[in-house]
């Protein structure tokens, strides 16, 4: 995983690389010319377009909840505080058992912030890599960067033309 500066794989070390999957967690730390010696080891590149992405992310999330000026838990949280509240109550009445005051406080807490972003991050990531990862397979790509990039230049050009902007 190589995390902490740029250019930390070329095609000068490539070779003596003995890892089954390589992590860009920095940017661009593995130049362009040691992926073929990598992809020809049978190394698979996580490229950093995605892999760094969940910062990027989680940055937009602080965006949209800005341009509402509404925190993303103030919106659901006593919702799910009281619709959990009822099915416990209700597994209560079923069972003839109450739950201890300390365990039902702890099982109605409704969703944080934190805990909002969290699962919008995860879902985010795991989407676009399985995104990405079909993308590769199915079109017989080289990389799951040029997977990556594919997706993204299809996303901006069809955009494009439903604005009308291009051709």
């Amino acid at each position: 995983v190589p995390a902490a500066v740029e250019g930390a794989i070329t095609a000068e070390n490539a070779g003596r690389i003995r890892a089954r999957i390589v992590a860009e967690a920095a940017n661009g730390p593995v130049y362009s010319d040691a992926e073929p010696i990598l992809a020809d080891m049978g190394t698979l590149l996580i490229p950093d377009v995605w892999l760094n992405a969940g910062g990027v992310t989680v940055s937009y999330f602080e965006w949209l909840k800005n341009l509402s000026h509404v925190s993303f838990d103030r919106m659901y949280k006593r919702y799910e505080e009281i619709s959990t509240r009822r099915q416990l109550e209700a597994t209560e009445r079923l069972a003839g058992m109450e739950f201890p005051p300390d365990e039902m406080k702890i099982l109605t807490r409704g969703p944080s912030e934190i805990d909002f972003v969290r699962s919008a991050l995860q879902e985010t990531m795991s989407e676009s890599y399985r995104q990405i990862y079909e993308t590769w397979r199915s079109r017989e790509l080289p990389d799951l960067r040029t997977a990556a990039f594919l997706i993204a230049i299809e996303r901006v050009a069809a955009n494009y033309l439903a604005l009308g902007i291009f051709p």
